[in-house]
Parts: structure tokens; C-alpha cells; sequence
């Protein structure tokens, strides 16, 4: 295991139950061979400041407490340091922590910490922007966009996904156009799931995607209509071969996305961008603890 000096830990306390798990990992934390600088930040608006202040120090380690949000919002400020990110699942999904096989327990995210080795991964970026798991166009960023404050932190997943249903009358597919090179295909599509890893709202729903493959995948839902969506997403919850009957996959370093109308994209549950745009792959542009 590469020998670590120095940690430092941030966590997202505004995120569910953000301050009872910060006192729980400190709590676990206390047996790691080395020290760890812990900060519990309740501002969002707080943490790039915070997390910059933490690397200045020079830390081996820096352990993110949060949701896939989260992760995401901070990742950027990682690279170009030489430092390794750990990661402790704080939020509803955990979609990044579920595709390197990181325990969605503290006592066993700490551990990881503890036995885990450093693995180079990829990062996602739309447009500069790096994420670490998946964007999505579709229902996903109405979502994002329109669900009440605290739902999640009172609810949980089961208050996401009811926020879910009530928004899915809304919903309306749309044209989409998919470019790779010289290559260019129009589809109509219910969802697009613009992946780094397979999974997408704690679901396994784009099982070829791998985070250190060294290209993005593109995975359309497609239909004229919102049962294929319905159907997708059950099969994907169930685990279900009629899974990939309703889906068309891109692969590549760099794809063109655009779509009629023009739509909103959620980053990792982050509504911070809209189509037309370019999705790319950063291959291995970072180390993250992940189980030995």
C-alpha cells in the first residue's frame, strides 16, 4: 500500500445527515495510521474555498464526504496536485462509491482508506467540466431542477424517486444527434446518460462503461413515447436482460451531443450545463483509494 503521511478530510454537512455521519467517520477515523484534518463545511458555497485552503497544505490524501454532487463539484480542484482522493458515500445515490466497489457504510468506506490501494482513473468532462460518474439529458436534470430543498435530506432515495414520478408527466422525449468523427446518427430519445461508470442514480444501467477504460460512453434511451424510459429503468432496477432491448450506446474519447429542443444537462444530479455539447474522456487524469 503507497505509504501516507498526511489526510485531510472535507465533508459536505449540508448533504443528508451530513453531520452525524462527519462525527461518525471522525469517530472511525481515529484508528488509521496517520492523522487526518477534518472540516465539516455547511456552506456548498464553502467547500472549493475550504478545499483549497486543504491543499495548500500538501496532503497525501483527501477524503470527500458527500454525494456524487458533491464528488463532482470538487474533482477539478484536485488535478494538478499530487494527491489522492478518498471518498466516503454521504449521499442518496452513491454511484461513484458503488462502481470502485467502496463499501456505502463508513465503517467499511474507512477501511477502504485503511487497506485500499491508490487506482488511476478516468474522469468525464462536458465542455472543461470534470465529473467523476455521469451527465444525463432527460428527466434526470427536470428533476434536479425542480425538486424542493431538504427532499432528499429528509427522504432519502425513496423521496427522490416519488419527486420522480410526480415530474415524469412532465416529461417529453426529444430529437437527438449523436456525432463521433465523421459519423452522425438522429435518433428520437427519452434519455441520454453521457456515463464515466455504470451506474446512474445508484443503479447498474450502463454496464459497458468502466472508469478506466479511456472513453466515454454515450447510452440513448430510445422511443417515441415514455414507456421505454418506464421500461429501461425497471429492467435496470431488476436486473433484467430487456434491459438493453431500448438502448443505443456511443463509445469514444470525444462525442458531438445536441438535441431539438435544446435541454438542460444534470452533472452527477447538478443541473450545470445544456446541449449542444461535447463530451470527452480525461484518461486516467487521477488516483482514488479504492479497495485492494
Amino acid at each position: 500500500m503507497t505509504h501516507i503521511r498526511s489526510a485531510a478530510m472535507i465533508v459536505n454537512a449540508r448533504s443528508r445527515r451530513g453531520q452525524a455521519q462527519f462525527a461518525e467517520a471522525c469517530k472511525a477515523m481515529q484508528g488509521l495510521p496517520y492523522k487526518v484534518d477534518a472540516h465539516a463545511v455547511e456552506d456548498p458555497d464553502d467547500l472549493v474555498p475550504r478545499l483549497k485552503q486543504v491543499l495548500a497544505a500538501k496532503p497525501d490524501l483527501v477524503v470527500l464526504g458527500g454525494g456524487d454532487g458533491t464528488i463532482s463539484s470538487l474533482v477539478d480542484h484536485l488535478l494538478g496536485h499530487d494527491v489522492i482522493l478518498g471518498v466516503l458515500p454521504f449521499g442518496t445515490a452513491n454511484s461513484f462509491c458503488r462502481t470502485l466497489g467502496i463499501p456505502l457504510d463508513i465503517p467499511g468506506a474507512v477501511n477502504v482508506l485503511r487497506t485500499g490501494r491508490p487506482r488511476r482513473i478516468d474522469l468525464g468532462m462536458v465542455d472543461g467540466d470534470y465529473y467523476a460518474n455521469c451527465a444525463a439529458i432527460g428527466i434526470s436534470p427536470l428533476i434536479a431542477q425542480t425538486i424542493p430543498h431538504g427532499v432528499k435530506k429528509l427522504f432519502g432515495r425513496v423521496g427522490y424517486l416519488s419527486w420522480a414520478a410526480l415530474q415524469f408527466a412532465r416529461f417529453q422525449p426529444f430529437e437527438l444527434t449523436v456525432t463521433n468523427g465523421s459519423h452522425v446518427q438522429r435518433l428520437t430519445a427519452t434519455e441520454v446518460r453521457i456515463s464515466n461508470g455504470p451506474y446512474h442514480g445508484g443503479t447498474e444501467l450502463v454496464e459497458e462503461a468502466q472508469v478506466d477504460s479511456g472513453e466515454i460512453v454515450v447510452q440513448v434511451v430510445c422511443g417515441k413515447g415514455k414507456r421505454s424510459l418506464v421500461r429501461n429503468w425497471a429492467a435496470g432496477f431488476f436486473r433484467l436482460d430487456s434491459r438493453r432491448v431500448d438502448t443505443v450506446s456511443f463509445h469514444g474519447q470525444s462525442l458531438r451531443i445536441e438535441t431539438v429542443p435544446r435541454l438542460p444537462i444534470s452533472i452527477d444530479g447538478e443541473v450545470l450545463a445544456k446541449t449542444p455539447v461535447t463530451a470527452k474522456i480525461a484518461a486516467g487524469i487521477i488516483e482514488v483509494m479504492a479497495p485492494a
